[in-house]
């Protein structure tokens, strides 16, 4: 009898002791894989706002639409000037100015056009990737809109927004942990996700985790 007491015992130490390390582990792992998330996502939500940006540059608005967008990034191009030779000392202290050593040969400011995808990213890019969480498993899209606001001082601006849930970032994961999450930002009336622009602020394209 005393052996099978034992047993029972030892049993659920050990059983305390595993819940007592998963209640310490568990969060721990759930920050690491949130982090790896956050990151790579963060780094696509950048890539977004680069192609947005060039996008306005050339067209004078955002875009809310992905296949435009991508298929400005994929096909189209943007303006460089391409910059040979700088001012040296003794071109500046005897009074020439860049434009003045532009005619005279010293220097060679050209305007060219380059491939919006090299020029942003590079050769090899896969531009088809922009609208997609990069979640394991899931062919989820970040939600897109565009838009055009007046501020207070009566300026219209235009504006652009990308975002993704913590629901789907996160997808997968400690399922209480992601509702703490998501209920920590509400508190704190923040976005429970990732998100880059704004369509009701300008916010100068920022995103929310600078």
């Amino acid at each position: 009898m005393r052996t099978v007491i034992q047993i029972l015992l030892f049993i659920a130490a050990v059983v305390l002791a595993y819940m007592i390390y998963q209640s310490i582990q568990r969060p721990i792992d759930f920050e690491k894989a949130k982090d790896a998330r956050y990151e790579v996502t963060i780094e696509r939500l950048k890539d977004i706002r680069k192609a947005q940006l060039a996008y306005k540059d050339v067209y004078g608005r955002f875009t809310g639409s992905w296949d435009t967008l991508i298929d400005f990034v994929m096909h189209d191009s943007i303006r460089n000037v391409r910059k040979v030779g700088e001012l040296t000392d003794s071109m500046i202290e005897a009074g020439i100015s860049e434009r003045k050593a532009i005619q005279m040969g010293l220097l060679i400011r050209d305007t060219i056009r380059e491939s919006v995808v090299e020029s942003l990213f590079g050769k090899g890019y896969d531009a088809n990737q922009l609208r997609y969480v990069p979640v394991p498993d899931t062919q989820a899209e970040f939600h897109l809109g565009a838009a055009i606001i007046t501020t207070g001082s009566g300026i219209k601006v235009p504006v652009f927004e990308a975002k993704a849930h913590n629901n789907t970032i996160l997808k997968s994961l400690d399922e209480q942990l992601v509702i703490n999450l998501n209920d920590l930002a509400r508190t704190n009336e923040k976005y429970p996700g990732l998100k880059v622009g704004s369509l009701t602020e300008a916010i100068n394209n920022a995103g929310n985790w600078e």
